[in-house]
């Protein structure tokens, strides 16, 4: 018998992704039962005002490095689109693809507000395909250094090895080295996928990638960090936060909802009570979801607004006759 590699991957990742949905519903479910709400309120209540401030700074910094990848994304495609718009576009990109998932966030609305702008879809494709693949960079670099360190221990009923982890960070930094060499020896040559033309950027622009996308992670694992107070080691938290985020992108939950949750209480279990640790994530939520979604919608439609304001001046002006 034989197995059609078109058609049996694809399943054998499906049922991958329920098993591991299965997974993560299971542990929520325990975790649940086991949680005391009450302690978590209390928990969110004691958080002071100066805390969640530091936060929100370190959210917004965030999502400044965010930006930076458009805006080197602007250089790389060599579109000539002004600094604020490019910056609104990401910005309401972003945190779309936070909070409703990459396609429909990070790429429907990128494809609208782009194309708006007056971009092409090809052009568009190749903007939203860099600025992805600089985010994915420096996870690559952090998470393989954390991993290939050990700073990262899981727990004992996993059945993954120290040395698999290990083994699997010295992949992921190689991957990155990989693409930097690639940068300096092939830059220039094109890759056709699709009918979409793509090209390897500069070497310094390589590793400028990598550079933004590391600050990024570094920034945003800060803010679980200091939510829990600093009682768990840094590097320990950002292993942790880049364990959720695979996790939560193989599952395509929007906000990762559950997942980071899941990831952070079975990795941090045996540190810290329960309730601190769902308390922390909650008001994470709060300031790196939430917040930037509020501004992030006005912001939206103010674009939106200004596009279709332009649209119609264009028509009048087009209708008008000559003077």
């Amino acid at each position: 018998m034989t197995l059609r590699g078109a058609g049996f991957w694809p399943r054998a990742a499906r049922a991958a992704m329920v098993v591991f949905l299965v997974i993560v519903a299971t542990l929520l479910v325990r975790y649940a039962r086991a949680i005391d709400w009450g302690r978590v309120l209390e928990t969110l209540a004691e958080y002071r005002a100066g805390e969640l401030v530091m936060a929100a700074v370190l959210a917004a910094t965030s999502f400044l490095f965010y930006c930076s990848y458009d805006l080197t994304a602007r250089r790389y495609t060599q579109h000539t689109l002004p600094t604020l718009r490019v910056m609104a576009i990401a910005f309401v990109s972003y945190v779309m693809s936070l909070n409703l998932g990459a396609l429909i966030g990070g790429g429907g609305f990128r494809l609208r507000l782009y194309s708006h702008a007056g971009l092409s879809p090809g052009r568009i494709m190749r903007v939203a395909g860099f600025s992805v693949f600089t985010n994915w960079l420096g996870y690559a670099v952090l998470a393989g250094a954390v991993l290939a360190g050990g700073w990262l221990s899981v727990p004992a009923d996993w059945p993954v090895t120290p040395f698999a982890m290990k083994a699997a960070g010295a992949v992921l930094v190689g991957s990155a080295v990989a693409y930097l060499v690639a940068c300096a020896t092939l830059h220039g040559r094109h890759l056709r996928i699709r009918g979409h033309v793509f090209h390897l950027p500069t070497l310094p622009m390589g590793v400028l990638q990598t550079v933004l996308a590391c600050c990024n992670w570094l920034v945003i694992a800060g803010i679980p960090y200091l939510l829990l107070r600093g009682q768990i080691e840094y590097p320990v938290v950002l292993g942790v936060l880049l364990l959720s985020g695979i996790a939560a992108a193989m599952v395509h939950v929007p906000a990762g909802i559950g997942v980071l949750e899941a990831v952070f209480i079975a990795m941090l279990d045996d540190r810290l009570p329960r309730f601190e640790i769902l308390a922390a994530l909650l008001a994470y939520r709060a300031v790196y979801y939430l917040a930037p979604l509020l501004l992030a919608l006005p912001m939206f439609f103010s674009l939106e607004a200004h596009y279709r304001i332009g649209r119609t001046r264009a028509a009048r002006d087009a209708r008008s006759p000559p003077a």
